[in-house]
């Protein structure tokens, strides 16, 4: 792989010069929040082993070929049978530039944000038996609105086939707050379960609670009826007593554990092995309150390091040195936010979006963030951004891009993070008192 790093490096100068064309659409591509379905409980662990999930393959292609548009990597996977009868889906990590991906020779999609996470459903695509998988590595149409941004691990590492059941859990929400009186909290948890069948089916989803010393809380096995080819959301909002005792934040990070799963006819059919913190931080009025008392965030810039040990190491040294708020460039790994919430510091996340150039021109099309024809790829961004961290109990607010100027297409991002997120800010350094920010 450092090789291949190396080779990339010399041959950007050739791929930089820009590859005509229109951008391909995405309809392939899935958001949800990301967790690995596991077959057995006790091989579902939060930051565990993904080797131990039969519901998982790793996607770690080799060089095959150079060509003037692109780097090819592929990789030869035999998919199991039993995933045919299913779901399966691609989980993209720190590519670092702008990609194409193919399936058997049909191309899935063009992604020009190689910083960000993305998920593919490639069910359309899979046949039985051995599949090609390639990404070819190739000069971007939209450098220009990623500039500084790195990729913050090497090209793909964490990269991943997955499978899920036609029926199965597509998405879900988490927090675990106070109630109004702040008496006892309330576990909100909304789930999107999915009916991939052609007709109704019943859809068992559940769920069990334990608190950081492992007592069980609470325990939920709700069925529902989806029609065909269609997701209906279960909304679950118990109260957990005596979570007063275990308040999250400020360098402190007692974690309850939630397993979320399905059920069909008695049997358990996929595990998602969750932790949450028993939090409450809101912001009124420009100032931040934890649990009804005013609070003061010390923010400093902080991107993942090589690895998760060097990162956690780094982060308590931020710690120690008075800070309790991260403030990354772009959507970092997932062991990232893990490591905030063990470590009971605040994140403010970041779309990867950075395009400094001209910020302050308003004309239309003056810069990126002004660009009509940019506002449903910008979207996309704070979307890969907004699905990858909001159910962790770290993610206190949102950032809608770097410095980058502002217009039409950072006013249409900020639409759609507001019509999904109701309860943390979303700030824009850049807006100056113009209202996509909060």
């Amino acid at each position: 792989m450092r090789r291949f790093r190396l080779m990339q490096q010399m041959l950007l100068i050739l791929l930089f010069a820009g590859i005509g064309g229109r951008i391909s659409a995405q309809e392939h591509e899935v958001f949800r929040s990301e967790v690995l379905p596991y077959q057995n409980r006790h091989d579902a662990t939060v930051g565990g082993d993904y080797t131990r999930s039969s519901q998982y393959i790793r996607f770690a292609p080799e060089l095959e070929t150079l060509s003037e548009e692109a780097i090819w990597m592929g990789q030869q996977t035999e998919i199991p049978f039993v995933w045919t009868d299913g779901l399966v889906m691609i989980h993209l990590e720190a590519v670092g530039q702008a990609y194409t991906l193919e399936v058997n020779g049909s191309e899935v999609v063009r992604n020009e944000d190689g910083i960000s996470p993305a998920e593919y459903d490639l069910t359309p695509f899979i046949r039985q038996g051995k599949n090609h998988f390639r990404i070819g590595l190739r000069g971007g149409e939209l450098n220009h609105t990623q500039q500084g941004l790195k990729s913050p691990a090497e090209c793909l590492t964490g990269s991943y086939l997955f499978a899920q059941q036609r029926r199965s859990i597509a998405d879900f929400t988490i927090r675990l707050v106070p109630d109004s009186l702040r008496r006892f909290g309330v576990l909100e948890l909304d789930i999107v379960a999915r009916n991939a069948f052609n007709y109704e089916e019943e859809v068992n989803v559940a769920y069990d609670i334990y608190s950081p010393t492992g007592k069980l809380m609470d325990y939920t096995d709700h069925p529902i009826q989806i029609a065909g080819r269609s997701q209906d959301t279960v909304h679950l909002h118990p109260f957990i007593y005596h979570t007063n005792e275990q308040k999250w934040g400020d360098g402190k990070a007692p974690l309850y554990r939630v397993m979320l799963f399905t059920k069909r006819d008695g049997k358990m059919w996929e595990y998602m092995p969750l932790e949450i913190g028993f939090s409450d931080m809101l912001y009124r009025d420009g100032t931040w309150y934890r649990f009804g008392e005013p609070y003061t965030l010390k923010s400093t810039p902080c991107n993942a390091l090589a690895d998760r040990k060097t990162t956690e190491q780094e982060m308590l040294r931020l710690r120690k040195a008075g800070f309790n708020t991260l403030c990354p460039t772009a959507p970092q790994p997932h062991w990232y936010y893990e490591l905030a919430d063990h470590l009971g510091l605040y994140v403010i996340d970041c779309a990867a979006i950075s395009a400094p150039d001209k910020r302050e021109d308003r004309t239309v099309g003056g810069t990126p963030a002004n660009d009509p024809t940019l506002a449903e790829e910008f979207t996309r961004r704070v979307k890969r951004m907004y699905y990858r961290s909001r159910n962790h109990t770290s993610v206190i607010a949102f950032r809608l891009a770097n410095p980058s100027g502002n217009g039409y297409a950072l006013y249409k991002a900020y639409q759609w993070i507001k019509s999904m997120e109701k309860n943390r800010p979303v700030f824009y350094e850049d807006a100056q008192g113009e209202w996509n920010s909060d």
